[in-house]
């Protein structure tokens, strides 16, 4: 089975999951769209009213942002993965709980493991925190974290939530810096792939 099919499967038990909380009040699921074999994922907060409606992600004034960002670095939405930490929309858009966290987090780290990216963009602090707990957003935006996920190596980004950058002009300045840091990150960690494969034909 390929790919965009384990993931249409991953999103239709979601759908028939009735034990995951906010479901009773919102009007779609907002599984998460994209290349399934993108190399960049994207992990905002939770859906706002018009992911909430369409059951997109980030196609709001925060996702208008989001589009701006990915154009300023010459990388179409459709190559890379977008989703959120929770998949239901909170009530009156509030910050997501842990218990709501902790809920869709089985179906969020079988997404991570299906799509395999190279590298993740936290948007916002509660998706940082799945990957680097305790720690700021205002210390750590923009730099590049290297861990270990599901016995694979991943590099992770944090950012701030494009809503916030809609907020204030000083956090958008910063997120349109960050999101610079990209191409350059992929670059490396091809080369890295590179290296890797050229040290594994040495060995054969």
């Amino acid at each position: 089975m390929d790919k965009s099919s384990e993931l249409e499967n991953l999103k239709k038990r979601m759908q028939k999951d009735k034990s995951l909380p906010l479901r009773e009040g919102a009007t779609n699921l907002v599984f998460g769209e994209g290349d399934p074999d993108a190399k960049v994922m994207f992990i905002g907060e939770g859906p706002g009213f018009w992911e909430d409606k369409k059951g997109r992600p980030f196609v709001g004034n925060a996702g208008a942002l989001l589009n701006h960002l990915l154009q300023s670095i010459k990388l179409p939405r459709e190559k890379v993965f977008i989703t959120n930490i929770v998949h239901y929309r909170p009530p009156e858009n509030r910050d997501p709980e842990a218990t709501e966290i902790s809920a869709f987090q089985p179906y969020l780290d079988q997404m991570i493991k299906l799509i395999k990216p190279k590298l993740i963009v936290t948007l916002g602090r509660f998706s940082m925190a799945k990957f680097i707990p305790g720690v700021t957003i205002s210390r750590v935006h923009g730099k590049k974290i290297s861990l270990v996920w599901d016995g694979r190596e991943i590099v992770v980004i944090p950012m701030y939530h494009p809503a916030a950058g809609l907020r204030r002009p000083e956090i958008k300045e910063e997120l349109e810096k960050d999101f610079r840091k990209i191409p350059e990150v992929l670059k490396d960690l091809e080369e890295k792939d590179k290296e890797k494969q050229v040290e594994q034909m040495k060995l054969v």
